[in-house]
């Protein structure tokens, strides 16, 4: 019995799950980590840690369960996704341990464990639980009920440190915007896949600029309006200003219009500014990007934003080395916003570049995932999960560094702060699933022997 080449049925494609580059990865990532603790245990009392085997255990414990839950329930998906968030999880860890020998009082290290712990479990929930990510689709409005909740319940609170973005019960606390950001991202990709032809195509058309009409846009901008006010009356700048540049990533990933870009700079620059002259916690903080220098010259020493420029100064191109540096002078910031600060000092402009790079791979393979998928949904999500993590590092990054005026955010997975570390855990999980399904290989695709990311005209 023979066949005929027209008749033969083509071989089932079969696309490597890359498993195993992911583990290898992994103990490569949990090795850099025990390295680093050790080193600053040698520099500071010139011995190993005690419990650096302990450190060493429990981080690449927590490692191979997130691995074995992505194993089983996403084999498919991107093997450099989990490494990179155990990568930056372990450098973060240690950076914190090596500030907490400045601060005998203030031990933080192992409540970032606790936390970072819970994030994995999380992470490893969502894996296990969310077995299709379009199920978030049907729930656009719940999240955006839930996320306003969580925005407008600090307001009810004490302020610390100026912004109202706390919420303390006894000896416990969490920053819920950094939930609502995760919230936001879903019903903002929910809606623009639902309305992206009536956006783009739609409406009238000024100058060279076509808006939609009100009722398409109208309850978006609506939404995105009521989150801004709440926080600007919360006074947490940074988080507007991450609300604002997912709003406009996601309409341009939406609409394919450019010019929605240059309208979202324009409104930027105007609320930056009107936000910057009269709202006087903000107006401080431009005050001192402008002249860092400003205190010394008037004789009260220097800022927090000058002493982190004074940090990355001494780190020069290889650093002072793990425990050597000063950044402690920064004050009661060191382990939350100036965190890089350390990591610039201490590990020098190589070992800044490299974070740099890690959080670039991050973002890059979320916007791959999404890049790959058919579905308007899934796309818009991943993007917008991938771009909260590079407006966190950008602004955070240039604030401490001068570029921008600071705003008070955690670094993803370096600084101190539970809220912020649980909350990334759940992006890179919900990044994992998405790449899962953007890289499992479909019966149509496998027949016409498609490798990779789909076709333009297939999207």
């Amino acid at each position: 019995m023979t066949a005929t080449t027209a008749e033969a049925r083509p071989p089932e494609l079969r696309l490597p799950k890359r498993r195993g580059v992911e583990l290898s990865l992994l103990i490569g990532a949990v090795l850099i980590s025990v390295y680093g603790y050790a080193s600053v245990g040698l520099a500071r009392n010139n011995a190993v840690p005690p419990d650096a085997a302990g450190y060493g255990a429990g981080l690449g414990l927590l490692a191979l369960l997130a691995h074995l839950a992505v194993r089983f329930r996403a084999p498919y998906a991107d093997p450099l996704l989990l490494p990179i968030a155990v990568l930056l999880n372990g450098l973060g860890l240690v950076l914190i341990y090596r500030l907490d020998l400045e601060t005998p009082r203030d031990q933080a290290a192992t409540t970032q464990l606790i936390w970072s712990t819970l994030g994995v479990a999380l992470f490893i929930a969502v894996v296990v639980l969310l077995r299709d990510h379009r199920v978030l689709q049907r729930y656009a409005y719940l999240s955006v009920a839930v996320a306003l909740v969580l925005m407008i319940a600090p307001i009810f609170f004490p302020a610390v440190n100026g912004a109202k973005i706390w919420i303390r019960f006894g000896g416990l606390s969490f920053q819920p915007g950094e939930f609502a950001k995760i919230l936001l991202a879903v019903f903002f990709a929910a809606y623009l896949a639902a309305n992206r032809n009536a956006l783009a195509y739609t409406g009238r058309r000024v100058w060279k600029f076509q808006f939609p009409t009100g009722r398409v846009l109208g309850p978006i901008v609506a939404i995105w309006l009521i989150s801004v006010g709440v926080l600007v009356l919360e006074r947490d700048l940074g988080t507007s200003l991450l609300f604002f540049g997912l709003f406009v990533i996601l309409l341009y990933v939406a609409t394919g219009r450019t010019g929605w870009i240059a309208v979202g700079l324009l409104l930027a620059a105007a609320g930056a500014f009107v936000v910057g002259s009269f709202e006087p916690h903000v107006h401080s903080r431009v005050e001192d990007w402008l002249d860092p220098y400003a205190t010394i010259n008037a004789g009260e020493g220097p800022s927090q934003l000058a002493q982190s420029l004074f940090a990355f100064a001494a780190g020069g191109m290889l650093g002072t080395g793990l425990g050597l540096g000063h950044s402690i002078l920064i004050g009661f910031a060191a382990k939350s916003d100036f965190i890089l600060a350390t990591a610039g000092e201490e590990l020098g402009l190589a070992g800044l570049t490299a974070i740099f790079l890690l959080y670039a791979l991050l973002v890059a393979r979320g916007y791959r995932a999404g890049l790959a998928l058919r579905d308007p949904f899934g796309r818009l999500l991943s993007i917008g999960l991938a771009s909260i993590l590079a407006l966190q590092v950008f602004v955070i990054a240039g604030g401490v560094m001068g570029l921008i005026p600071l705003t008070g955010m955690a670094m993803p997975f370096l600084a101190q702060g539970g809220s912020s570390v649980v909350t990334n855990w759940i992006i890179v999980a919900l990044l994992i699933r998405v790449s899962d399904v953007a890289r499992t290989p479909s019966p149509d695709r496998s027949a016409a022997g498609a490798v990779g990311p789909v076709a333009e005209d297939e999207r």
